[in-house]
């Protein structure tokens, strides 16, 4: 009863054919369905960003995507537009169960900051509400899974760490974009910090 499944962002624009897409995104939602049913927690995070998000590179003219900028919060990686408001690509991926799910997290719809992590805006001071709501579960050990291994999920796998939470990634659910070194970095990143690879 201590123990949440996180799965993090597995959204149509994240996999095969969609405006993000993770090499082999879509290959992740056979083991996180097959999951589900070991926790008694479930929560699904979604990337959910309104059109004019600052993280978009169309959003920057003359930007390009992939390039990285100065935010008031410090360095942003610019992305092709991805996971709008009400659109498709937002949507979670077809396959995956959402049934389980007690709670189903929107971050990234700020347009000024974006979200990474499942707790905390890229500003590292914004909460998303996560920490709480399992706090006030007696939650005190969760399992990361989904896209992308090197961002999203590395990102919320840290600062659950940082709060005291025990933290287990499974790579084997996980795809990564692994943008210049990105993978090795956070797995390192993740290590140091004390997270369980399962």
């Amino acid at each position: 009863m201590t123990e949440a499944l996180i799965v993090i962002d597995v959204q149509n624009d994240f996999c095969p054919g969609g405006d993000l897409p993770v090499t082999g995104g879509d290959q992740v939602v056979a083991p996180i369905n097959a999951l589900m049913d070991r926790f008694d927690t479930v929560v699904l995070t979604q990337d959910w960003h309104p059109a004019d998000h600052s993280s978009f590179a169309a959003n920057h003219p003359g930007a390009q995507a992939f390039t990285e900028i100065a935010m008031p919060y410090g360095p942003q990686t610019l992305w092709p537009a991805h996971c709008v408001q009400g659109t498709k690509g937002a949507e979670f991926h077809a396959g995956l169960r959402t049934d389980p799910a007690q709670l189903i997290l929107r971050k990234g719809f700020r347009a000024a900051v974006d979200s990474y992590s499942a707790f905390f805006e890229n500003d590292k001071t914004t909460p998303t509400g996560l920490e709480f709501y399992l706090r006030g579960r007696g939650i005190t050990r969760l399992t990361l899974v989904g896209l992308a291994t090197d961002y999203c999920v590395a990102f919320s796998a840290l600062d659950a760490r940082a709060l005291g939470f025990d933290v287990t990634v499974l790579p084997q659910a996980c795809r990564a974009i692994d943008l210049a070194g990105s993978l090795a970095r956070q797995m390192q990143a993740m290590a140091d910090a004390g997270v369980v690879f399962g």
